[in-house]
């Protein structure tokens, strides 16, 4: 009797010894800020490149689903998302951007409407849109590609693995 009392009172104490609270730490991001494409933190880079291919039109915050229509010389104006990576702005701040010319065959004002090269991320918000035109040439075979690299400014730097992002543009 002496032993059970023993033995339990042994197991209860290796409970409580083995066992407590885990000090739940704050982590909290220091780096500068960074913006990113949306589409290309979600879906998978293109082969030989180190960023995706959309086909698709793409949504904000999941990768491109088949069921999205394809991005074809007919689908309009669509957005884009830039994410902010850091602390939000109190203030309204300004993203920069650029079309790669050098990965680009879709030309401005023949497959898609000039850009402004910049875009705003609202005040108290994490996110930016770029409006991306698809212009209609015409009917020929094929695609286009465009490519939307984000570029560092004053306020923003931009994010290594998520800076760029390309549009197959279907012309058929």
């Amino acid at each position: 009797m002496i032993m059970k009392k023993i033995f339990t009172s042994g197991i209860l104490l290796m409970l409580f010894a083995l066992t407590g609270c885990v000090k739940n730490t704050l982590t909290t991001y220091t780096d500068a800020p960074k913006v990113e494409w949306d589409a290309a933190s979600w879906n998978a880079n293109a082969v030989g490149v180190t960023y995706p291919f959309l086909t698709r039109i793409p949504i904000a915050n999941a990768a491109t689903p088949t069921s999205q229509p394809t991005l074809t010389r007919t689908s309009g104006t669509f957005q884009l998302r830039v994410n902010l990576v850091g602390a939000q702005k109190t203030t309204d701040t300004q993203f920069t951007y650029t079309v790669s010319a050098s990965e680009s065959t879709a030309v401005a004002g023949k497959h898609y409407t000039a850009f402004s090269g910049t875009g705003t991320i609202p005040a108290n918000s994490s996110f930016g849109f770029v409006n991306v035109a698809v212009l209609d040439p015409g009917a020929t075979s094929g695609t286009v590609d465009l490519v939307l690299q984000l570029t560092d400014n004053a306020t923003y730097g931009a994010s290594v693995n998520y800076a760029k992002v390309g549009l197959r543009i279907a012309q058929n």
